[in-house]
This record gives C-alpha cells, structure tokens and sequence, in this order.
C-alpha cells in the first residue's frame, strides 16, 4: 500500500503541467461581440413591433399604413392656366412621397416630389431635372375651396421666381 502511494507521489513529480495557451484578450472580445451581435440579431428577427403585431393579431392580416386623406386629395392632373404646363400627381404614400409627371408639353423629369402639412395647410414640393430645368422648383399649398395649387415656381436656368397657378383638370 506503502508502494503504490509512493508510486502515485512519484508519477505526480513526473508529470509536468504544461500551461494553456493563453488566448489574446483581443481574440477573446471578438468572440464575445460576435455571439452577443448574434443573440442580438436573433432577438430582433423573432420580435415584431408591438403595433404590427397587434394589427395582425386582430385581423389576420398586415397592418397597411395609411394615406392621409389631405394627401389623397392631391392624386390628379393640375394645369397652369398660362400654358401647357401639367403637373399629374400619380400617386401619394403615406409619408407624403408623390409619384409625379410634368409635362411642358412634353414630359420633363421630376428628381423628386413631396407633399406635407405646414401651417395648416397642405404643401407640395417638386423638384425638375431636365434640359433647361436645372433644379427648377414648384412649391405650393393645396387650397381646398378652389380645389387649386398655387405658390411660386423658381426657375434655375433664368434664376427667377414666378407665382404660379394650378387648377385640377376634370377628367372626360
């Protein structure tokens, strides 16, 4: 008994502990950060936002946003009574982006167009990038007694500013 105690002491002497290899501490936080960017992500996929998910819940069916009913109004063919110059707004999203065609009389390019609400009233913004409509722009308030845009068009290439109006043209 003697022996194999000895033995075991012995073998103890013998065998050498080798330390681990210490990992860099940079290497160490870089796999922290990934699993926490990872269980964040994760967490993230699997939640909805709480209106979302509370619309479809109620109706089983996705929650759409809705146009506000100032915007819709806008959706038409508007034309200058000094010319034959037509804005056509196609279309208004919810956050008051427009889809938008002008015309002179032939199509030129809009870069952008909006419609929002400042002062009570119901404003549009179009931006022209074309040949001759370096930048050129529209801004105008919707004023719903006359059904018409008015408000100032610049116009880049001259740098000058005109009042402008539109009136909504009645579909055939």
């Amino acid at each position: 008994m003697m022996l194999l105690k000895r033995l075991a002491v012995r073998r103890r002497q013998l065998t050498v502990r080798r330390p681990r290899a210490a990992r860099p501490p940079l290497l160490l936080i870089a796999h922290l950060v990934a699993v926490f960017v990872a269980l964040v992500a994760c967490e993230k996929k699997d939640a909805a936002p709480p209106a979302a998910s509370q619309a479809a819940s109620d109706t089983n069916t996705p929650a759409t946003p809705v146009v506000k009913p100032e915007f819709a109004k806008l959706v038409g063919k508007w034309q200058r009574p000094d010319g034959g110059y037509v804005i056509e707004i196609k279309s208004v999203d919810p956050i008051g982006k427009l889809q938008v065609a002008y015309f002179n009389p032939n199509p030129i390019n809009v870069s952008r167009a909006a419609a929002y609400q400042k002062d009570g009233g119901v404003k549009v913004f179009v931006e022209l990038r074309d040949v001759n409509y370096p930048g050129s722009t529209y801004n105008l308030a919707y004023d719903p007694q006359s059904d018409q845009l008015f408000g100032q068009y610049f116009q880049a290439a001259m740098q000058e500013t005109f009042d402008v109006t539109f009136g909504r043209l009645k579909e055939p």
